[in-house]
């Protein structure tokens, strides 16, 4: 598959489709098959004190896009104040058609669904498929999404999501601007991930672990575009935090029991309410008479899983809520978590040295975060409810030892500075350019539609 560059005079759907059917002209070649123009524009070194457009472009497939870029804007505030401008936005959404703006609802029946999930993820993943397909939308929605891009005018543009590099990398190539705007990828998948991440066009790309930084290699990445940081996680979470007893006296927890944390995502997915009623009998001891832990429930936006465990009479202490702003509190009011695995959750769980039970996963993305943690020793896998509640009595009973020696070691594997790490890195790449000038985004589009 070929792609050329687009001119004023001709249209960016003829430009596409002529692409795949297999025009090629005397171009340098890129690394999906595509063919790109040598030329390039250099950067005009005036204008340094004026505060920069950073676009963060995220979409609510999953709650770690939203999550990660906000991290990102919350730290960019905390380290350099006004000097930047912050804009997150789903320029899918705002600005494309179907099925780009449908992403977020297809997501969620997808991974409710899961073996449909499967399925996308592994079918879409060799290149000359996505390829395709992204050049497919691109030669209906390009026009729009260059709309989108020219609005906030970015200086910085940063991707946390798998479909937000081609595209915009697209749209910048045709407007001349690919060597002015720094382009980054954050990629929010821990140890798993989609092959439509990796674009060799990208000034940095920031992987959360090792393994992903080797795929980013063998994709075509430079190591000098790589960087391996950690997942970016809220500032909340990289502060110091106050004591358990204190938290737990905030929280209105138990002070002498120990706490377990269940969690389902933001979503309240997965066996929560099995695994809810199966600890609530583990951590009673018929023999005492009395709970040996208590139990801590977040049942994220599910209100039908909320109402239902509200209605339940405990044996044990228990705290049920909703969806949850505070959660670095309540990990360091805790001793444990059980939860899906979920990248964003994982990162904040190690950062609290919380040692975890992983009890469900989404195909493609989330299998390779099981032994991420297990073989590092920082957790356990089990899909039986009533295993884990075993295992959670006994931790906090006869086997207190393992628990410590689990807890030191989500610790070592913790990256607490990653996303302080990240956006020093994307201040340090504005400078090594030199003073940004006003970038002359264009008022016409860099391409017509066919008459």
């Amino acid at each position: 598959m070929v792609m050329s560059v687009v001119s004023p005079r001709r249209s960016i759907r003829d430009t596409l489709f002529q692409s795949v059917g297999g025009h090629y002209s005397q171009q340098k070649k890129c690394p999906y098959g595509c063919y790109e123009d040598e030329g390039t524009m250099e950067l005009s070194q005036i204008g340094a004190d004026r505060t920069k457009n950073v676009l963060i472009l995220m979409s609510d497939t999953g709650g770690g896009h939203r999550a990660s870029a906000e991290a990102i804007r919350d730290a960019f505030r905390l380290e350099f104040g006004e000097e930047y401008r912050i804009i997150i936005k789903d320029v899918w959404k705002e600005y494309a058609g179907w099925p780009l703006n449908d992403m977020e609802r297809s997501y969620k029946f997808m991974v409710k669904h899961v073996r449909l999930w499967k399925v996308a993820f592994h079918s879409t993943s060799p290149r000359w498929i996505h390829c395709i397909y992204l050049s497919a939308m691109a030669a209906f929605y390009a026009k729009e999404v260059e709309a989108g891009l020219m609005e906030y005018k970015p200086d910085i543009i940063i991707s946390v999501h798998p479909l937000m590099q081609h595209i915009p990398l697209w749209v910048l190539k045709w407007q001349g601007l690919q060597k002015k705007v720094v382009f980054v990828t954050v990629i929010t998948d821990l140890n798993t991930c989609h092959p439509t991440w990796f674009h060799t066009s990208v000034t940095r790309c920031y992987c959360p672990s090792e393994e992903v930084a080797k795929r980013a290699l063998l994709d075509g990445l430079e190591s000098s575009q790589i960087r391996v940081f950690g997942l970016p996680i809220r500032p909340s979470f990289c502060r110091a935090i106050i004591s358990k007893d204190e938290l737990r006296k905030e929280l209105d927890l138990n002070l002498e029991l120990p706490a377990v944390l269940l969690m389902g995502g933001g979503e309240g997915m997965g066996p929560v309410e099995k695994t809810a009623n199966a600890l609530a009998e583990a951590l009673f001891n018929e023999e005492l008479g009395k709970p040996i832990g208590q139990i801590v429930i977040i049942c994220g936006r599910n209100k039908s899983l909320a109402s239902t465990l509200e209605s339940i009479e405990w044996k044990v202490p228990v705290k049920i809520r909703g969806f949850e702003t505070q959660m670095a509190k309540w990990m360091g009011a805790c001793d444990c978590i059980i939860t899906k695995a979920g990248p964003g959750t994982i990162a904040e769980a190690l950062i609290r040295g919380l040692p975890i039970i992983l009890n469900d996963f989404i195909p493609g993305q989330e299998v390779g975060n099981i032994p991420y943690v297990v073989d590092n020793g920082a957790g356990v896998f089990s899909r039986s409810p009533k295993e884990t509640a075993n295992l959670v009595a006994e931790w906090f009973s006869s086997k207190t030892e393992e628990l410590k020696k689990m807890s030191d070691n989500a610790l070592k594997l913790a990256q607490p500075d990653a996303v302080f790490n990240i956006v020093r890195d994307i201040h340090d790449l504005t400078h090594q350019r030199g003073p940004l000038t006003s970038i002359p985004y264009p008022l016409t589009s860099s391409f017509s539609y066919p008459i």
